[in-house]
């Protein structure tokens, strides 16, 4: 017993925001952020929320698998960025779509929270509890990007997407493994709400993701190709089998190092950074929409999927499409 994915839907911001106008706001240049992140552009938010953009890419991963909202069983909304911290993102895009009978939660793992949202569903399928679930990854990453920190707000980007899974008999998701290493959560950090109350006031401090890059330039370049492999082996696959590698677009660097590093063409790793920049939870969902859409993704094919992010929290799975 596994899940299969039915249908995928994406959803991005009405406004793209290009280098050359980062640009103007900081000491960058379209070349510069090229050459050491592949990104050329990303959509911000000019008033769209979390749920809105989840709820949309919900709905396009219903109609592309031909389902209705009322079928739905599990809703899990992954995201670091919601705008409420009660309701949760996924009970606001219940309602929005109308999955009245879904039971509805959010994760956070950060740029893997996709990854690890999707793991969980495969879990509640397996166990017998539901037969099918709406997987979202969606952020509003341009609210906690300082726009005056070069290192950072040239690698952000907003946008959302989404899975259909069901339960399948044969193929489907293979293997999965997912780790974290919390001694190292400080190279990638963004502070909430402090402790404020009659009895204690917090210290002030800036509220915005800060980022050691060269860190987890480091961290990705080792853990992910460990992942792959221990998720390939778990299902008896080589690197040789794999069609599509779908990872994380943080940084094209990072996947052409991954790829150097698992011995496989660069082809079989597709991107979408370029036009969107990171949308961190939102990534993985996003390019696999892309993916199914231009039919790149097909029966039969092997495809490994790679999460990694703050935490630290990384994990891959290998799936077999049908």
């Amino acid at each position: 017993m596994s899940i299969r994915i039915a249908g995928t839907g994406g959803a991005l911001p009405e406004k793209k925001v290009t280098n050359d106008m980062i640009a103007q706001m900081v000491d960058t240049s379209d070349e510069w952020i090229r050459e050491r992140t592949g990104i050329g552009s990303r959509f911000v938010s000019t008033g769209e929320t979390v749920a809105s953009l989840v709820a949309r890419a919900c709905s396009l991963a219903l109609e592309r698998a031909g389902r209705e909202a009322e079928e739905v069983e599990l809703l899990l909304v992954a995201t670091c960025t919601p705008e409420d911290a009660l309701p949760c993102m996924a009970c606001q895009v219940q309602e929005k779509i109308g999955a009245k009978e879904a039971v509805a939660f959010d994760l956070n793992a950060a740029c893997a929270g996709f990854l690890f949202a999707l793991h969980t569903a495969w879990a509640y399928v397996e166990s017998g509890i539901y037969q099918n679930a709406l997987v979202a990854g969606g952020e509003v990453l341009s609210k906690m990007i300082d726009w005056q920190d070069r290192g950072t707000c040239v690698l952000f980007g907003d946008g959302a997407g989404a899975v259909l899974v069901e339960k399948c008999a044969d193929g489907g998701i293979l293997s999965f493994v997912q780790h974290s290493d919390g001694n190292r959560g400080a190279v990638l950090s963004c502070g909430a709400r402090p402790i404020a109350n009659p009895y204690f006031t917090g210290a002030s401090q800036e509220r915005y993701v800060r980022m050691d890059g060269r860190e987890v330039f480091s961290f990705a370049l080792r853990q992910v190709p460990a992942a792959i492999e221990e998720a390939l082996a778990k299902a008896r696959l080589a690197v040789e089998d794999v069609d599509v590698f779908v990872l994380h677009q943080a940084n094209r660097r990072i996947i052409e190092g991954i790829s150097r590093r698992l011995g496989a063409d660069l082809e079989k790793f597709p991107m979408n950074l370029e036009q969107v920049g990171n949308t961190s939870s939102a990534a993985i969902p996003l390019l696999l929409d892309m993916l199914y859409r231009e039919g790149r993704i097909r029966s039969g094919q092997v495809v490994v999927l790679s999460g990694f992010g703050a935490g630290l929290t990384y994990g891959a799975c290998v799936m077999r499409i049908n």
